[in-house]
């Protein structure tokens, strides 16, 4: 009789380990580089039922290391296809795709409580921190993972067990996931990686869209081939027309005009951030017509930020010269010989003009601070590839890890960090580290707390709940939300607001922040709940119920050494390298922001994978 589908499974993890992988109802964030690993490791390993959220869609540069993707796939939602793909590995298993921003509202801590263990997959800082903070508020095991290009690492967070992702400090990120780069650029560097990395070698380069797409049509997906074919001969006719005098009008028309006017149409990227505005060309060309005879001034002058019209300028000279170019690299071709490029180099004015007037343009449009051509020169870098042996080892890594966290045994959780050019070993692991009293994320208490938002005021909030239920009484405090700071003992302006006024919802976080000198409580993050309260429009705990708040650590005062420098082990500080007790240099995120804060960031897709190999290049992730 032949094996059953899980019998290997059952003899290799033992039978209540494999029960309760089978059992288990587990989130994956991300389908990129590790979740396509990651997912195919889930369906094999047994997991019983799989729920995965990726917002992105699939691009042909993917194909090569996200391979539960194919040529016919690309434009298609990553979750959705992913799905598709990794069910046929495993009949019994079910999984569940959301294609969807793991930020949205559907995604509140109720939901993420339903899981017994998620897995982040993700490259995008701003959505590691959201899913950490869900995970701590729901009190569900997160196993983060990343890679940057040959590095790697896996950590088990669990609240109040180990450090959580914010713990401790990152160095100042310098990469920058493919759909940042593509969709929704917010700083210039992500406008200058565009011009320099997508545009030059579309137009010069190898396009990724001349490549050979098995373009085999049905009933599913006609619309969808019928648009990247579409695509495909607008690209040809663009580079066909190298050299000629449509030649500008038409690069300018395509990347500037029907690719923002199609980002534009997709109406959930630009929920929470101004839609880019397309600009036309004949009507900007008018405005600049009587500059044109300046040219040449307005090339040598590369320290001062060029016009709109001025970037217009730069823009079709140095496509005229670059066309040029590529017409006797073209004609100097004989048979047999493979097709001439023109790649970039900081010192090759044709090239570094037309990534300065392009990146420009790309700014203006999506309202951006434009930078001088000295300054693009200082910024472009060298792209790190991602790796996908890296992705395959890192996913695997995170299966062994969910391991133990599925049996309790958080006491044997590693911290594992795979660093192929390390002197001594390809991987090394770390004890997870205890939580960082002092982390503003994990280091503070969580409850939840069910409002009547059609009534309740900040005044609700405060007095009975804050003041009454957590026991602040006298105590001074400070109040935020979401966006910012909405009270405190010199801001009670607030105090008679209905608190959907101010801006808090359903699924908002309330931080109430102690600012008394001594027995100062942690802080205190309030999840709203919103329910129908048929007495007082707030309820928080139940009679009888006392919250037990912890208090912050007391700050030692720093040791007088009376001029006497201080030594570690018996060894200057001075005279060399003093042993550490870490097996290597932590660096995970920036550190605490101030308490009180009346405006929040909201660059909320930006990026941001770190530069652990400290090579100072751009890195672009997917």
């Amino acid at each position: 009789m032949a094996a059953g589908r899980d019998t290997y499974n059952r003899l290799s993890l033992g039978p209540s380990l494999n029960t309760n992988v089978k059992e288990a109802r587990v989130l994956m964030v991300g389908a990129g580089g590790i979740g396509c690993e990651l997912l195919k490791n889930l369906a094999l390993t047994g997991f019983g039922e799989i729920h995965i959220v990726d917002l992105d869609t699939i691009d042909l540069s993917n194909l090569n290391r996200q391979f539960l993707f194919r040529h016919e796939h690309i434009k298609k939602s990553k979750a959705l296809v992913a799905k598709e793909a990794a069910e046929k590995f495993n009949p019994n298993v079910t999984i569940v795709a959301h294609h969807a921003n793991i930020k949205d509202a559907q995604f509140h801590v109720g939901w993420f409580k339903s899981f017994k263990l998620v897995f982040n997959a993700l490259d995008n800082l701003e959505a590691r921190r959201h899913v950490n903070r869900m995970c701590l508020a729901g009190d569900v095991p997160l196993i983060e993972s990343g890679t940057t290009g040959f590095n790697g690492q896996v950590q088990v967070i669990k609240r109040g067990v180990t450090a959580c992702y914010d713990c401790t400090a990152k160095e100042i990120p310098k990469s920058f996931p493919v759909c940042t780069i593509r969709s929704t650029p917010s700083q210039p560097i992500h406008c200058i990686v565009w011009a320099k990395s997508y545009l030059l070698n579309e137009i010069f380069g190898t396009s990724e869209d001349q490549a050979s797409l098995d373009l085999t049509e049905d009933q599913e997906n006609a619309s969808e081939i019928a648009e990247l074919k579409r695509e495909a001969e607008a690209l040809r006719e663009i580079r066909a027309s190298v050299g000629t005098k449509q030649f500008p009008q038409m690069l300018f028309d395509k990347v500037f005009n029907a690719d923002i006017t199609r980002l534009r149409s997709m109406k959930d990227m630009w929920k929470s951030r101004e839609p880019p505005k397309p600009l036309e060309y004949e009507s900007l060309l008018a405005k600049a017509s009587k500059q044109f005879a300046s040219k040449k001034e307005i090339l040598k002058d590369g320290q001062r930020i060029w016009s709109l019209e001025e970037n217009l300028i730069v823009f079709c000279e140095s496509l005229d010269r670059l066309s040029k170019r590529m017409i006797k690299l073209l004609a100097a071709v004989t048979e047999g010989m493979p097709q001439p490029t023109i790649s970039f180099d900081k010192d090759d004015s044709d090239t570094l003009d037309f990534v300065a007037a392009s990146a420009n343009l790309r700014s203006h449009i999506f309202g951006i601070e434009a930078k001088s051509r000295f300054d693009i020169k200082q910024m472009a870098g060298n792209i790190i590839p991602a790796i996908a042996t890296t992705n395959a080892i890192v996913a695997g890594l995170s299966v062994l890890e969910s391991f133990k966290v599925l049996k309790g045994e958080y006491d044997k959780a590693k911290e594992v960090f795979l660093t192929p050019f390390a002197p001594q070993r390809l991987l090394g692991t770390d004890r997870s580290r205890p939580p960082n009293p002092e982390c503003p994320v994990c280091g503070i208490y969580y409850t939840s707390l069910e409002v009547d938002l059609s009534r309740a005021k900040l005044n609700d909030l405060v007095e009975d709940f804050v003041k009454m239920q957590l026991g602040y009484g006298e105590k001074e405090f400070a109040v935020n939300s979401d966006a910012g700071l909405v009270y405190d003992p010199d801001l009670t302006d607030n105090l008679e607001k209905d608190l959907s006024e101010l801006g808090i919802k359903q699924n908002s976080f309330v931080t109430i922040v102690d600012e008394e000198d001594d027995d100062t409580f942690v802080n205190v993050v309030v999840n709203i709940q919103e329910a129908e309260l048929a007495d007082k429009p707030i309820k928080g705990f139940e009679d009888g119920q006392t919250p037990d708040i912890p208090r912050k650590p007391k700050k030692t005062l720093p040791i007088h050494t009376n001029g006497v420098k201080s030594t570690t082990n018996g060894k200057h500080e001075l005279d060399g390298e003093v042993p550490s007790s870490k097996k290597r240099a932590r660096s995970d995120d920036v550190g605490p922001p101030p308490q009180k804060q009346k405006t929040k960031a909201d660059d909320d897709d930006i990026v941001v994978i770190d530069d652990d190999a400290g090579t100072g290049a751009i890195e672009i992730l997917d």
